[in-house]
């Protein structure tokens, strides 16, 4: 449910010292050994006292973890490390440790020799409780060339390290920057990386020193409707100067560098610019608020990410690198490392979550959405929402045991009810009856365990409706469409999958592959009419044949005989048009086995069973 507070007086800025600063060339998408962030700011007399990423190391010799992974099926934990020293971060064994289930980001190792490492944040005086780990997989993108994840922050998430090793304190110098998304972004506070206090408290003005990018006017006028780069300094976001400066005129690209740097007793700046392309814009570069506390600051030294200092959390953002420095950086240093961030480059959208997870649409369009923003404890209640792209517990997937799972956890009938008016919940998945859901021809979400449909009150559609179980009827209450999809599970236990990764232009070939819950091609939507959708297209026989042996393909969905299959009772998918099912050639199972359509025979090199 997307109930958030209204933004508080409680915002954090950083401090940021005069320092000389090494102007280092960089070209390309190389990045030399000396080249990357810290290297820049070392060399330059401002080293890094924290460095935090989950993409890709920020010093050309760091070859240590990047981040830790808790798995929610097991519990069991893994460190995610970079490809090679001073390189980019290991996607693919992040996937393979969270495949069939998902992960949570526990701790975002500083990359630095002070092991000022992130983890959640603990409750704060805010008046919310302890912070959720951010979903592991809920933002991917590429840098270097490589597919590399972002830290997705929802509210009631974010991180926390006390009392840093070597970071700011009362009215010490200091530089930080963040590369962040300028579209995933709200107003409530606070989106922030940065020195904040030794507890999760409010102590007062210039406590706190962060950089934050928000649509936070705290201090009115403001220019245009934002994201702006803003300075947290405890007590109000500032643009600048005595907190309005209507000469800051926000960055709102996919990719945002925020840079805040605060020398502790006269003097801060700010400055934005587009990660992907260009410099970087100096929004203020002046005297420190006179408000009262600012002059000098008294930072506390602790750090924070996709918080404020009190733990206030209600904001939303996405994370891929940020440092703090020791010392004030000099302009020259913050333009190398600016070009050296462009040359990472970035791509992909940063405000949808696009792991395979699609929604649960029902009545009045409204969304299965769990209640609370983000969490999904056991026994939280799913109710109807306005749907809303970046909301996390909105985005379902549909594994091929015919669970329906969000936030790692699975929708369940409350007591392991069959009676009219159960309700349903998120609960632990265990593979019990009460977590079953098929999705039948007429649009409705089935429970065989007590053989009733998933349903909205007397067809309710108001926010904040509790789903329920009741008698199928076919009627509006009980119409839930599942767009996210499930496997298809094949011989062997393999999967039916897309040749290539996530792209299936017209023609791409389908083979088994072995199972993975992350990739988006073995996600397929089963249409009403009978037709299976991945990827925006539809499992297809190749020139509409009807010939044994004709292969399957992935094309353009037109309603088509040649993208029609039905589920038979013996676990084949049967094409109509051609009265032959799919088929695996003489039952083999290797991956890359090209799938084809064969007289229905009943083997098990037919058998294909839909999620």
């Amino acid at each position: 449910m997307r109930r958030h507070p209204p933004a508080l007086g409680r915002r954090v800025l950083w401090s940021i010292g005069a320092i000389i600063v090494l102007v280092l060339g960089l070209t390309g998408t190389a990045q030399a050994a000396t080249s990357l962030p810290c290297d820049i700011y070392g060399a330059a007399g401002t080293p890094c006292v924290a460095a935090h990423s989950t993409v890709r190391a920020l010093s050309g010799g760091y070859s240590g973890p990047l981040y830790h992974l808790t798995r929610a099926s097991d519990h069991a934990t893994h460190d995610v490390g970079v490809l090679s020293a001073g390189g980019y971060a290991n996607a693919a064994d992040h996937d393979a440790f969270c495949n069939g289930t998902t992960c949570a980001i526990t701790k975002i190792y500083d990359q630095t020799s002070r092991h000022n490492d992130l983890t959640p944040s603990p409750a704060g005086t805010a008046g919310t409780g302890a912070d959720y780990p951010a979903d592991a997989s809920e933002i991917a993108v590429t840098a270097g060339g490589h597919k590399v994840y972002g830290v997705w922050i929802s509210p009631q998430h974010g991180y926390r390290h006390a009392v840093g090793s070597g970071v700011a304190q009362n009215g010490q110098p200091e530089g930080m920057y963040m590369v962040a998304s300028g579209t995933h972004v709200g107003s409530a506070c606070c989106f922030d990386y940065g020195n904040a206090e030794a507890v999760p408290a409010d102590t007062g003005n210039g406590h706190m020193d962060a950089v934050s990018i928000a649509t936070t006017c705290y201090f009115a006028p403001c220019t245009g409707s934002g994201p702006w780069v803003e300075a947290d300094l405890e007590n109000g976001m500032f643009q600048g100067a005595n907190g309005s400066n209507t000469a800051n005129l926000g960055n709102n690209s996919t990719y945002v560098t925020a840079l805040l740097k605060n020398n502790g007793q006269t003097t801060y700046a700010l400055k934005g610019g587009n990660a992907q392309s260009g410099g970087l814009t100096t929004w203020w570069n002046g005297a420190l608020p006179n408000r009262g506390g600012y002059i000098p600051m008294h930072q506390e030294g602790s750090i924070i990410l996709g918080t404020g200092g009190d733990n206030s959390n209600w904001n939303m953002g996405t994370f891929f690198e940020g440092v703090m420095t020791s010392g004030y950086p000099t302009d020259a240093a913050d333009n190398a490392v600016q070009a050296n961030i462009v040359s990472v480059g970035y791509s992909g959208q940063t405000n949808v979550p696009n792991g395979p997870q699609g929604t649960i649409v029902g009545p009045g369009g409204k969304c299965a959405d769990v209640i609370g923003d983000d969490t999904g404890v056991n026994g939280a209640g799913v109710v109807l929402w306005d749907c809303q792209s970046y909301a996390e517990d909105q985005h379902w997937e549909h594994f091929a045991d015919n669970s329906v799972r969000t936030l790692g956890r699975c929708l369940d009938v409350t007591g392991n009810g069959t009676a009219n008016g159960a309700q349903v919940q998120l609960w632990d998945c265990n593979g019990g009856g009460a977590q079953v859901w098929q999705q039948q021809a007429d649009g409705s979400l089935r429970n065989p365990q007590s053989g009733r449909c998933l349903d909205s009150p007397s067809g309710a559609t108001a926010n904040g409706t509790r789903l329920q179980i009741y008698d199928c009827n076919g009627s509006a209450a009980q119409k839930f469409t599942v767009n996210g999809g499930g496997a298809i599970v094949g011989p062997g236990g393999k999967c039916a999958d897309v040749l290539g990764d996530d792209t299936g232009v017209n023609g791409t070939a389908i083979n088994l592959w072995d199972c993975q819950s992350y990739a988006v091609d073995q996600h397929w939507v089963h249409l009403a009419g009978g037709a299976l959708r991945t990827l925006g297209r539809c499992l297809d026989v190749t020139g509409n044949g009807t010939a044994n042996g004709t292969q399957v393909q992935l094309w353009d969905c037109n309603g088509g005989g040649a993208q029609v299959w039905q589920q038979q009772a013996d676990g084949s998918l049967r094409n109509p048009q051609s009265g032959r099912c799919l088929d695996s050639p003489s039952g083999a199972t290797a991956n890359g086995t090209r799938l084809q359509i064969y007289d229905c025979n009943g083997s098990a090199a037919q058998r294909f069973a839909l999620s």
